[in-house]
This record gives structure tokens, sequence and C-alpha cells, in this order.
């Protein structure tokens, strides 16, 4: 994947990750290890863990200011990694939406920007948690929907990763919409809408 990163054995495939379920990511620790955080912040002041069910992204455009995720932003920031996300276009005239496969043209993997945050159960377990950050859409996102996630390049992932209080005017000067002509998307079944569904089939082009 990168050769900087400690990546466990016999990692598993997914396919349809849904917010609540782990997801893989890089954090900001300073040991380059993917790991498995819970899709949806929790912050550490949370009373109900449920409030991560409305955390799954972020804006790049106020995360510096939202109560949430501002201390996370200068202190616990992640790489959320993939080779392709789903996003759902409507279609035009219809209430009808289509599922959308996008990756890059390379099938490369990618970091897109994140945060995380560890909360503490009141039993004295833990839960690590992580939320993507969206910015507006490049040109090709933009005929499918009105945000796509940070999609970092390489050369700023240790800046990412840095474990040291960032800067917040620096740290949001690269959350930006990814170049589009390094991007492509399709259409893919609607297998992709359930969640139970987590096969290579939710892949296939419709």
């Amino acid at each position: 994947m990168f050769p900087w990163l400690n990546v466990p054995d016999n990692l598993e495939p997914r396919y349809n990750v849904a917010p609540g379920q782990p997801v893989a990511v890089v954090p900001n620790d300073g040991e380059n290890r993917l790991d498995f955080f819970i899709w949806g912040l929790i912050p550490s002041w949370a009373k109900d863990p449920k409030i991560g069910n409305r955390m799954i992204n972020a804006r790049a455009e106020t995360v510096d200011q939202k109560s949430s995720f501002k201390a996370a932003f200068r202190r616990r920031r992640c790489l959320v990694l993939a080779d392709g996300f789903y996003e759902w276009k409507r279609e035009p005239t219809t209430k009808t939406k289509i599922p959308m496969y996008v990756k890059l043209k390379s099938s490369s993997p990618f970091g897109m920007a994140g945060l995380w945050e560890i909360w503490h159960n009141g039993n004295g377990s833990e839960v690590r948690s992580c939320t993507i950050i969206t910015t507006e859409p490049n040109e090709l996102l933009s005929e499918i929907h009105n945000r796509m996630p940070v999609i970092l390049p390489e050369e700023r992932y240790m800046m990412w990763l840095n474990p040291d209080e960032g800067d917040p005017c620096e740290l949001k000067s690269i959350l930006i919409p990814y170049a589009s002509e390094k991007m492509t998307a399709y259409p893919v079944s609607r297998l992709v809408n359930n969640p139970a569904n987590d096969t290579a089939a939710c892949l296939e082009p419709a």
C-alpha cells in the first residue's frame, strides 16, 4: 500500500463500509500504523456515543470552529484509507438516486483527511472513532453531489500526520478538492444500498 505504513497481516478487503462500522485509518500518533476506528466521531465530552451517527463528516470550511471538531483538528488528525468511495447521484426530474463508485484513475489507494477521538465509556472501556473531512466538489463530483471527501496528495500525508499541534490556517490550506482529471466514476449496482452486502459485486459496473 504505502512503504512507510505498518499494515496488519491477513487484512481482509471491504467493499461496502457504512457509518458506525470500523474503517481503516492511520492516526497521527507517530507510529505510522494502520488501525480501525468507528466511522462517526464521538467527542470526548459526549454523554451518549450515539452522537457519532451525526458526525460521519466534518466540513473543511468550519472544521476549526465547531466544538465537536476543533480540538481534534489541532491535535488528532488521521488518514482514512480507501481505494474508492460511493456517492449517490440524483436522476433529473425523478427522486431516484443512482449509486456511483468513485476512485482514482490509477486505481491506487488514497488517504482522505480525517479526525479522530477517544471516548471513554462509564465501564472503563474506550471507543476510538473518526470523521472524514469534506469540501466543495471538483468538476467530476459536482455532477454527482455537492460535497466530496478531501483526498490528500501523498506529499501532504506527513504534514497531516504530524503529532504536534497544527496551525489551523496552514492545515486548512490543504483541504481542497482533488484534481478531477485524476479521478473517475461509474454507476454500480444498488446492492450497495444495503450495508449487509459487502462483496466485490458491489463494485461491478451497473
